[in-house]
């Protein structure tokens, strides 16, 4: 079942658009993130078709695979060994704030556990 929904989850965000701050490709003081459209005349707001598209519930994932990885684990943040204790079936994410001592710990162990790890450290 999890499966057939990730690939719908695919399907849905191949068509989604791109939801960028009203008019943040013409300054460069304003970031691109969403924010809601809320001027008098703004034509985002207004929904003038060329003007793009609201963010709105119908672009959302299905809630069953909210949150999942591609691969199909659910995805976990960690910051230390002791995190790994709950982790069965899912996908793990090491911390950017770990160092490179623990983060070998937390891979060791990830690797004992048979768990994925998403950012394996590379090279030496």
């Amino acid at each position: 079942m999890a499966q057939r929904l990730l690939r719908v989850r695919a399907r849905q965000k191949s068509k989604k658009p791109e939801f960028n701050f009203h008019d943040s490709h013409k300054k460069k003081r304003l970031p691109t993130s969403w924010r809601k459209p809320r001027g008098l005349h703004n034509k985002l707001r207004q929904q003038v078709a060329a003007k793009g598209k609201l963010v709105r519930p119908g672009f959302g994932s299905p809630c069953a695979v909210r949150g999942f990885h591609p691969s199909g684990f659910r995805e976990v943040l960690v910051n230390n060994v002791a995190e790994l204790a709950g982790t069965e079936g899912c996908a793990v994410r090491i911390a950017s704030a770990v160092g490179r001592k623990k983060r070998m710990e937390i891979e060791a162990k990830a690797a004992e556990m048979s768990l994925k790890v998403l950012n394996p450290r590379g090279g030496a």
